[in-house]
């Protein structure tokens, strides 16, 4: 005989006057924790993200992140339910409930490729890249930058739909650089909220003069595209070793000679990872390149993204 689960002892909370059930912990994070929950009325399973406030500015940084969700109504962006700004224990807490995309990261689906010992076919690389980039084209027409594109930041839904997630360290796409001290104050910015592997190399070494705009979201798109060919980014051993990663993007990347990938696929890896942000291609380039390569693949679904 089975137990029953009396409703009544499930832990809930209330957002926007709809209850929700917890159900397990998912993720947790630096200042954040991601809890499976349930919606009492519709049954349906969400991604409840608590952010811990510590302070005006930590608030402000979540107001930012609920700002960014809510610009968006795109298929390849992650949407938002709902949210809340609730104190506990004498702290706020930002609660943003998100849909629950069950698959996980593209990430995990990477990292079970790799203990197979098998890869990705070729026009699913191409099917899921078209949608990493129908997304960020989105951010893009807005005049913002994503900043922090990675595998875990891209779940897959049952078919395969590519959605960007955390867009805590989206802002304006063009910075517009005027002394050493705005460049140093950018770099530090860039030091704690864009990942090292896929930081792009402007960010490394902020100029005093200069702009930053969104083709530092092209760089990060590069090394997960690399990812998705060769199961590791193009930079995770060096970071693993503890070598310098910000030596490291100043050269040319190289594509392993084992790659078994198009040379078209190939050739559209190296003209995104430029090192020189002034020659690197815009988002619209690089997706008219992917639907270009999906045209030519006879076998290659060019409909979904």
């Amino acid at each position: 005989m089975g137990q029953t689960l009396c409703i009544c002892s499930r832990t809930s909370i209330t957002i926007d006057n709809k209850k929700y059930f917890y159900v397990q912990k998912l993720d947790e994070g630096g200042f954040s924790y991601v809890d499976l929950v349930e919606g009492a009325k519709d049954g349906r399973f969400y991604a409840l993200k608590r952010i811990l406030c510590h302070d005006r500015e930590g608030r402000q940084d979540a107001q930012t992140e609920v700002e960014m969700h809510q610009l968006f109504n795109h298929p390849n962006v992650l949407s938002l339910v709902a949210h809340a700004f609730v104190e506990r224990g004498g702290k706020v807490e930002a609660w943003l409930l998100l849909p629950y995309i069950m698959k996980g990261s593209l990430w995990s689906v990477l990292e079970k490729l790799r203990d197979k010992g098998s890869s990705m076919p070729e026009k699913q690389v191409l099917q899921i890249f078209r949608g990493i980039c129908s997304g960020l084209k989105a951010v893009h027409d807005k005049g913002y930058a994503h900043r922090d594109i990675k595998p875990t930041n891209v779940l897959l839904d049952e078919d395969d739909r590519p959605v960007l997630m955390d867009l805590g360290s989206m802002n304006r796409a063009r910075i517009e650089v005027r002394g050493s001290r705005e460049a140093i104050t950018i770099q530090d910015w860039a030091a704690q909220r864009c990942t090292i592997s896929y930081r792009a190399p402007e960010l490394f070494n902020v100029e005093s003069h200069c702009v930053i705009d969104e083709r530092t979201d092209i760089w990060s798109l590069g090394c997960v595209l690399y990812c998705m060919m060769m199961l590791e980014g193009p930079f995770d051993l060096i970071f693993q070793k503890g070598d310098s990663v910000a030596l490291a993007v100043q050269n040319p990347v190289a594509i392993p000679q084992s790659c078994r990938y198009s040379e078209g696929l190939q050739m559209l890896l190296s003209s995104i990872m430029v090192t020189n942000p002034q020659e690197r291609p815009n988002i619209n380039w690089v997706l008219d390149q992917v639907q270009d390569l999906q045209s030519r693949s006879p076998n290659t679904q060019t409909n979904m993204v």
